[in-house]
C-alpha cells in the first residue's frame, strides 16, 4: 500500500535520462540572449573567470547572508606551495525582524555585526579586501556588483528587489566608517554555489562544478566564454550560477510532479516558484514527508487512522527528523522516537512505513539532483571535445553532508548517468564563507596581474599621435634617400630599380624566373600570351637551401642555384634553349642599371661569404660558367617587392606601390624621375625599391622600442640592422612574444612562473602560431593545444595571456606598416598635386595574407593617417615568380623600342 501511495515518486532511469536531456535544454536557452528572458533557469554569468592556482595571499573578510544564520569570516590565505589557508569565523542570528523588514535595517544590521567581527579580531585600522557571500539570485554586470532578481528560503526584505546589494552594502558600511573606524573595499559578489566551488577549487584545480544540497539547492560550473551571449566577449571561462532551482517553473517538470508536491507549494511562501528547489532540498522534505503521512494515516494506513495535531502543523516534520528516522543501522528506535515525541504513538508497522517513506522522499531528491549535476557534466566534457573527462565537483549543504545516505545515493547515481565522466566529490571546508574570500584573494591577485600585463604591453599600444609622428619621420627618411648629398649616410636606401615602366599587355614570350629570397629557392617558366587571349602561364619547381650553404661562401651558393637551375631545366626539357631570365634577389642591391645590382647587405639570416658589395648578376654568370652546361640572358635583377607591383600592374594599370609583409618587411612604388637625385634624367618615372626595413638604423624610432625589441635584435644574426623590418615582419614576431612570454613567466604571471625548456629556445614561437592562435574561429581549448604542441603546458588563464600578448605584436605590427605606408601615399599625392589620390597597392606576404587581423588593421591605420588616398590593396599572385618574368618582359620591351 505504500509503494502504491508512492509509485510516482520512484524515478527510472529512463526518466533520469529524460530529466537530464530536459534540464541541458533548459542551459541552452538560459544562455541564449534572445531566450534567457523566457529561461526559468537564468544561467547567470558570476564574472568569476578563474580559478584559485595557489598563488593567492592575503588577509581577506567574508561575510555570507543567506542561511539561518550571518556569518562573518577571516581568512589568512597562504602562497606556502601547499594550498593553506586559515578560517576564522563569528556567527550571528538573522531575527525575523531583519530577514522580512526592509533594506536599510537588513544592511545595518550586517554592517553592524561586521564592525563587531573586526573588533574582536582586532582588524581595525586595516583596509582589508572584502567578499559578499549573498545566497540569492542576482544578475551580475561585473563581480562587484549585483541586482537581486528575486528572495527565496525564508527571507522577504523589503525595498531590495532590483537594486544592486553591493551598493547598498557600501553605503551601510560608509556609514560605520566613521563612527566604527573600519575600512573594508568589497571586491566581490559571490554566490554560495560559487563560493563552495571555489573552495574546493583551492585544493583540487580540476574542481569546476559547484552544488549546494541543503535549505537551498543550486548549482554553478565553468562554461566557455563563447557560449554566453549574455555577457561581451568569447575569450576563456566563466562561472556560471544556474539558479536551478527554478526548473520546472514553466512546467517543464509537470509529469513528475505528484499531488503532493502540488499541495507543498500551494502552502509555500511562493507559489509556482523554485518548483525543483522544493522537490530535493532539505527546507521542503520534511514538509513533503508530512504530507504524504498525513493522507496515509487519514485513509487509515497509519496510526490507526488517528490524525494528530503534529500531521496537521505546516513545518512540524523537518529535514533533521527524516534523517535521523533514516539511520538503518539503529533500526527503528529512532523512527519511533521521533514519532512518539510527535504524539503519534506509531506501531512497528507504522516504524517500517514511515521510514520507507522518508526513504523514497530522500532518494528521489537524490535522483533529481543527479540527472540535473550529470547535465551540467556532460556539458562540461562537450565543451572540452573529450571522450572520457576527469572532473571535481564541490559540494556543500546540511542535506548532504548530514544525511546518513545521500551522499552515496547521489555519487551512485551519477556515474550511472554519465560512465563517461570520472568524478571527485569534494566536500567544501569552511563553505561559502571561505569560497568568498577565495573569490575576492583571486580578484585581489588578477587584478595585480592585470597592472603588470597592461605594463608590460603597454609600449605596444601606439597610440594615434605616435603614429603619425613614425610617419613624419619614415617620409623625411625617404627624402634623405633621394637626395644626392644624404643619400650615402640614409637608413632608407631609396634604391633605383631600373625599371622604367609597368606592363601594358603587349608583353610576350617565354622566360624564365629565378627567386631567391628565404628559405626555399623557385625556378620558374614563365609563358605570357598577349592579346585578345593575354594570359600568363607557369611551371615551377622548388629547391631548398640548407642552412650550411645560406651561411657558407658566396661561391657554394652560388653553384647551388645554377645546380637547382640545371634540374628544372631538363625536367623541363629545355636545357638547349637561351631565354630571357629576370632575377628576384630579395635583399637590397644598389642597381647601376637593370641587369646590374650589388648587394648592400644580408637579411633574412643569410651571411654568405664574399658577396656583400659584389654583383650578384655577375656572381651568377660566373657559376654558369663553371658549370658549362648552359647559357641565359640575364636581362633583370629583380626585387620581389618590385615584382608584386609589376605582377598587379599586369591586372591594374593603377598599381605603383608594392608592398611585402611577410618574412621581411619592404615597400616600392614609382617614384618621379626629376625627385631621384642619384639618377641620371627627369623624365618619366622609375620603380624605387625603399629597402624601410632599415628604417629606425640611425637611432630615430628608439623611443618606440621596446626592452623585446632590443632582446631580439641582440641575439639576431644582424643586431642594430633592419630595425624596422624586426618590428613588423614575420621573421621575428613569433620572437618578440617568445620574449614578452619569458618575462610575464619571470613575474609569475604565467605557466605557473616555470620557464620551460623548449620556451628557452629561439625561434620556438614561429609567426604562423601567432596566425593560428590569433584566428577568431579558434576556441581556447585549441590555442592550449597549439601551446602544447610548443611544449607549453597552460591553463585556461595562460592562454587568454598568450592569446593577448600575440594581439598585441601582431596590431602593432600591422599599425607600424601602416604608418610607413601611409608616408609614401602622402608622397605620391603631393607628387601628382592632386587632392585626393586614387592608387592600388599590390600585396604579397604571409603575414598579410595568412594572418587573421593584419591586413584589417594595416587598412584601418592607412586610412586614418591618409585620409586624402583612396587605397586599394590588391593581393599578388606570385610576385616573385611572376613579377620576375613581367619585369623582363617589359625590359625587352622598351629595350626593343629604344632599339627601333
Amino acid at each position: 500500500q505504500v509503494d502504491r501511495y508512492l509509485y510516482h515518486l520512484r524515478l527510472s532511469h529512463d526518466i533520469l535520462l529524460d530529466v537530464m536531456a530536459r534540464f541541458q535544454a533548459e542551459m541552452v536557452k538560459g544562455l541564449g540572449r534572445d531566450t534567457n528572458p523566457t529561461a526559468t533557469v537564468k544561467m547567470l554569468p558570476s564574472f568569476v573567470r578563474s580559478l584559485p592556482d595557489g598563488s593567492e595571499k592575503g588577509d581577506f573578510l567574508a561575510v555570507d547572508l543567506g542561511g539561518s544564520q550571518f556569518r562573518a569570516h577571516q581568512v589568512k590565505v597562504f602562497a606556502d606551495g601547499k594550498q593553506s589557508s586559515q578560517l576564522e569565523s563569528k556567527f550571528y542570528p538573522t531575527p525575523k525582524e531583519v530577514t522580512q523588514g526592509n533594506g536599510a535595517e537588513l544592511f545595518d544590521y550586517i554592517a553592524d555585526c561586521l564592525s563587531d567581527f573586526v573588533e574582536t579580531k582586532n582588524l581595525k585600522h586595516k583596509k582589508l579586501p572584502l567578499g559578499f557571500t549573498f545566497s540569492f539570485p542576482c544578475k551580475q554586470t561585473k563581480l562587484e556588483e549585483g541586482v537581486l532578481l528575486a528572495w527565496t528560503k525564508h527571507f522577504r526584505v523589503r525595498g531590495v528587489q532590483d537594486t544592486d546589494v553591493v551598493s547598498s552594502l557600501r553605503k551601510a558600511l560608509q556609514k560605520h566608517k566613521a563612527s566604527f573606524d573600519i575600512d573594508v573595499d568589497v571586491l566581490a559578489l559571490v554566490n554560495d554555489t560559487v563560493g563552495t566551488m571555489m573552495t574546493c577549487g583551492y585544493d583540487d584545480q580540476r574542481c569546476e562544478v559547484g552544488l549546494i544540497i541543503g535549505t537551498g539547492t543550486n548549482a554553478c560550473y565553468m562554461e566557455e566564454m563563447r557560449h554566453i551571449n549574455l555577457v561581451e566577449g568569447d575569450e576563456g571561462r566563466m562561472c556560471i550560477n544556474t539558479e536551478w532551482g527554478a526548473f520546472g517553473d514553466d512546467g517543464a517538470l509537470d509529469d513528475l510532479r505528484t499531488e503532493f508536491d502540488r499541495e507543498l507549494d500551494l502552502g509555500s511562501l511562493n507559489p509556482g516558484k523554485q518548483l525543483f528547489e522544493k522537490m530535493i532540498s532539505s527546507l521542503y522534505l520534511g514538509e513533503l514527508v508530512r504530507l504524504i503521512l498525513l493522507k496515509m494515516t487519514k485513509e487509515g494506513l497509519l496510526f490507526n487512522g488517528k490524525v494528530s495535531t503534529a500531521l496537521l502543523t505546516k513545518g512540524k516534520i523537518e529535514m533533521k527528523h527524516v534523517s535521523a528516522m533514516e539511520k538503518y543501522k539503529e533500526g527503528l528506535s529512532n523512527t519511533k522516537e521521533i514519532l512518539t515525541n510527535l504524539n503519534l504513538f506509531p506501531s512497528e508497522e507504522d516504524c517500517v512505513a514511515v521510514q520507507h517513506v522518508c526513504t523514497i522522499v530522500s532518494f528521489r531528491s537524490a535522483n533529481l539532483c543527479a540527472a540535473a549535476l550529470a547535465a551540467i557534466l556532460t556539458r562540461l566534457r562537450e565543451n572540452k571535445k573529450l571522450l572520457r573527462m576527469r572532473t571535481t565537483v564541490g559540494i556543500d549543504g546540511g542535506l548532504y553532508k548530514t544525511h546518513p545516505k545521500y551522499a552515496r545515493r547521489l555519487h551512485k547515481v551519477v556515474r550511472r548517468l554519465v560512465p563517461t565522466c570520472d568524478v571527485r566529490f569534494l566536500l567544501s571546508e569552511g563553505g561559502s564563507g571561505r569560497g568568498a574570500a577565495m573569490v575576492t584573494a583571486l580578484a585581489h591577485r588578477l587584478a595585480a596581474q592585470r597592472r603588470r600585463i597592461d605594463t608590460a604591453l603597454a609600449p605596444f599600444l601606439l597610440p594615434l599621435g605616435v603614429l603619425q609622428e613614425v610617419k613624419g619621420r619614415m617620409r623625411a627618411e625617404l627624402e634623405y634617400g633621394l637626395k644626392r648629398e644624404t643619400q650615402a649616410n640614409a637608413t632608407v636606401k631609396m634604391l633605383p630599380t631600373y625599371v622604367c615602366g609597368t606592363p601594358d599587355g603587349t608583353e610576350k614570350g617565354k622566360f624564365l624566373a629565378l627567386d631567391l629570397g628565404g628559405t626555399n629557392f623557385r625556378v620558374l617558366l614563365v609563358k605570357i600570351k598577349s592579346g585578345r587571349r593575354r594570359s600568363v602561364q607557369m611551371y615551377n619547381k622548388i629547391f631548398a637551401i640548407p642552412l650550411e650553404i645560406m651561411q657558407g661562401t658566396g661561391e657554394e651558393l652560388f653553384d647551388h642555384i645554377v645546380q637547382c637551375i640545371a634540374d628544372f631545366l631538363e625536367y623541363m626539357g629545355i636545357k638547349g634553349a637561351r631565354l630571357p631570365l629576370g632575377f628576384t634577389f630579395s635583399f637590397p642591391c644598389r642597381q647601376a642599371s637593370i641587369d646590374k645590382g650589388t648587394l648592400v647587405g644580408w637579411t633574412k639570416g643569410f651571411k654568405a661569404t664574399d658577396c656583400e658589395g659584389e654583383d650578384v648578376v655577375d656572381m651568377l654568370r660566373e657559376a654558369i660558367r663553371r658549370r658549362n652546361e648552359f647559357d641565359l640572358d640575364i636581362v633583370a635583377v629583380v626585387n620581389d617587392t618590385v615584382g608584386t607591383m609589376m605582377t598587379c600592374g599586369y591586372e591594374d594599370p593603377n598599381c605603383e606601390i608594392g608592398l611585402i609583409a611577410g618574412t621581411g618587411s619592404n615597400v616600392c612604388y614609382m617614384e618621379d624621375m626629376k625627385n631621384i637625385e642619384i639618377v641620371e634624367g627627369s623624365e618619366g618615372k622609375m620603380c624605387i625599391n625603399t629597402e624601410w626595413g632599415a628604417f629606425g638604423d640611425n637611432g630615430c624610432i628608439d623611443h618606440i622600442r621596446t626592452k623585446y625589441d632590443r632582446e631580439v635584435d641582440e641575439g639576431s644574426l644582424n643586431p642594430g640592422k633592419q630595425r624596422y623590418e624586426k618590428m613588423t615582419s614575420g621573421m621575428y614576431l613569433g620572437e618578440i612574444v617568445r620574449q614578452i612570454l619569458i618575462d610575464l613567466t619571470k613575474q609569475g604571471l604565467l605557466f605557473r612562473g616555470h620557464i620551460s625548456e623548449s620556451l628557452r629556445k629561439r625561434g620556438i614561437f614561429e609567426t604562423k602560431f601567432l596566425s593560428q592562435i590569433e584566428s577568431d574561429r579558434l576556441a581556447l581549448l585549441q590555442v592550449r593545444r597549439i601551446l602544447q604542441q610548443l611544449g607549453l603546458d597552460s591553463t585556461c588563464d595562460d592562454s587568454i595571456i598568450v592569446k593577448e600578448v600575440c594581439g598585441v605584436v601582431s596590431r602593432r605590427a600591422a599599425r607600424l606598416c601602416g604608418a610607413g605606408l601611409a608616408a609614401i601615399l602622402e608622397k605620391k599625392r603631393e607628387n601628382q598635386g592632386v587632392e585626393r589620390l586614387q592608387i592600388t597597392v599590390g600585396v604579397d606576404g604571409t603575414l598579410y595574407k595568412l594572418h587573421p587581423h593584419f591586413s584589417r588593421v594595416l587598412r584601418e591605420t592607412v586610412k586614418e593617417l591618409a585620409p586624402q588616398c583612396d587605397v586599394t590593396f590588391m593581393l599578388s599572385e606570385d610576385g616573385s615568380g611572376k613579377g620576375a618574368a613581367l619585369i623582363t618582359a617589359v625590359a625587352k620591351r622598351l629595350h626593343n623600342v629604344g632599339r627601333k
